[in-house]
C-alpha cells in the first residue's frame, strides 16, 4: 500500500465499516514500516484495487488490524486468497501466533477465519461502536 492507493482504500473502508478508520490512520500505517505491513489487493484481470489488509508484527506475534474487500468483490474467493498469501508471509517472517478481532455479528468473516485455522479465544466487551458491539478475539498458531 502506498499513498497513491489511499483514495481507493478509503472508499472501501467507508463501504465496509460503520466506524471507518481516518485517512491519517492509514497514512500512519504506511509510515510505520518497522512494525506495520499494509498490503493492497489488485484484481488479476481488471487491475482494480479490490481490498487491503494491514498487520502488525512485534517479535513472534502478529495482529491483523484491518482487512476489507470491496463489496462488489466479496464472496468470490479474493479475501481467502489474500489471507492465505499473507499467512504465508507471516510464517516466513517467523511469527508464531496471529491475533485479530472481528465483530460478533460478522459471521462471514468469522467463517473465513475459521476456515484458515483461527479459533475463537475470547470476547472484548463493547469493543466496537456505531453500533456498540462485542468483538470476538480469534487466534491462529503458526506451525
Amino acid at each position: 500500500m502506498g499513498r497513491e492507493d489511499l483514495r481507493y482504500v478509503m472508499d472501501i473502508e467507508k463501504r465496509s465499516f460503520s466506524n471507518p478508520w481516518h485517512l491519517s490512520s492509514f497514512e500512519g500505517e504506511i509510515e510505520n514500516y518497522d512494525i506495520s505491513f499494509p498490503y493492497v489487493m489488485i484484481h488479476p484481470e481488471t487491475g482494480e484495487l479490490t481490498g487491503y489488509i494491514i498487520f502488525w508484527q512485534i517479535g513472534e506475534e502478529v495482529q491483523i488490524s484491518n482487512f476489507a474487500v470491496h463489496p462488489d468483490y466479496r464472496r468470490k474467493g479474493l479475501g481467502g486468497s489474500v489471507l492465505n498469501r499473507v499467512l504465508g508471509i507471516i510464517k516466513e517472517r517467523g511469527a508464531r501466533v496471529v491475533v485479530l478481532e472481528v465483530r460478533e455479528s460478522n459471521n462471514s468473516a468469522r467463517f473465513l477465519y475459521k476456515k484458515f485455522g483461527f479459533e475463537e479465544a475470547g470476547i472484548r466487551k463493547h469493543y466496537y461502536s456505531r453500533p456498540d458491539e462485542d468483538a470476538v478475539v480469534m487466534v491462529k498458531k503458526i506451525k
